[in-house]
């Protein structure tokens, strides 16, 4: 089976470098593939007790500039790797967004790193790549 449009969920972290690199190399060997690639970020939320705490604007703003920052970087290495495709910042929790970006734009393939920058909750396989296998309506490559 040939993928056409391959869909990569990209954060930054060592996986998802790896899932990069086996996209691209997806790409160029099918004729006619675009690979799009998405940068999905969310801001943290810190519960206490039943409600939401606030968070200070300034943390807000971090992730905010390190996810223009992650597409930036991610954006030019497209660009250089001779693959036609497109990248795309989209805020929302990452598998939510991922799933929803494939449904709606035709992807026939996700690739995603085994396990992502999402800290102490990733233990086998991550949180996002699991949930993403669990839901999607295509087929998923997990690249460890």
């Amino acid at each position: 089976m040939l993928f056409t449009k391959i869909l990569l969920a990209y954060d930054g972290s060592k996986a998802a470098n790896k899932a990069l690199g086996r996209a691209v190399e997806l790409a160029k060997v099918t004729p006619g593939a675009a690979l799009d690639v998405i940068h999905a970020y969310d801001f943290p939320r810190f519960f206490v007790g039943e409600g939401l705490a606030p968070i200070p604007a300034s943390l807000n703003k971090d992730v905010y500039d390190l996810a223009v920052q992650t597409t930036e970087e991610i954006r030019e290495r497209i660009e250089n790797s001779g693959v036609p495709g497109q990248v795309e910042m989209i805020q929302g929790p990452p598998a939510e967004v991922i799933l929803e970006y494939a449904d709606q734009n035709g992807s026939d393939l996700i690739v995603i790193g085994s396990r992502g920058l999402g800290g102490i909750r990733e233990f086998v396989l991550g949180s996002v790549s699991h949930n993403v296998v669990q839901h999607a309506t295509v087929p998923v490559l997990v690249v460890k």
